[in-house]
């Protein structure tokens, strides 16, 4: 898979004599650029999979296709999206690339933790927002993150 980059902002990140690729018209195809673009899509079609959950009810230890809990939930979306994740949020979080607030995507996961313990897990879905499966009585829904005591890993 190769990433499409426009031809002027990528010269102007690595220089004209750097890039070892091929033209079409005025886009450059790049081998360099296709795990971040192939990771971003992965991550988008993981957050439109839990979207596709919203209202389906809360039970812990359920990983789906019709109960979740947090974890459940996340680890559901990435395989039916293609990637492969551990079952608990800790294991989760410890699986995946850990990323700056300011780094963060859609499609990201957005861990919260009490210490070094992360108790919670949802998928960033942008704006401050993240689908998760929340608790015993809930239903899988879109929410603002409510804490600031959150970390964010990316998939890989």
């Amino acid at each position: 898979m190769t990433a499409q980059v426009h031809v002027p902002s990528l010269f102007a990140r690595v220089g004209t004599a750097s890039v070892l690729t091929f033209a079409v018209g005025t886009t450059v195809l790049a081998p360099g650029f296709a795990p971040e673009a192939e990771a971003a899509t992965h991550a988008t079609k993981a957050l439109k999979i839990a979207a596709s959950k919203k209202g389906a009810p809360y039970r812990w230890g359920a990983t789906g296709p019709s109960r979740f809990d947090c974890s459940g939930l996340t680890l559901y979306s990435f395989k039916k999206a293609g990637k492969k994740l551990p079952r608990t949020a800790q294991q989760q979080y410890n699986k995946t690339r850990h990323i700056s607030r300011s780094q963060r995507k859609r499609g990201d996961l957005v861990f919260f933790h009490a210490g070094r313990s992360v108790y919670h897990v949802g998928i960033y879905a942008g704006s401050g927002r993240i689908w998760h499966s929340p608790k015993a009585g809930a239903v899988v829904r879109l929410e603002k993150i409510w804490s600031g005591k959150v970390w964010y890993g990316r998939v890989r």
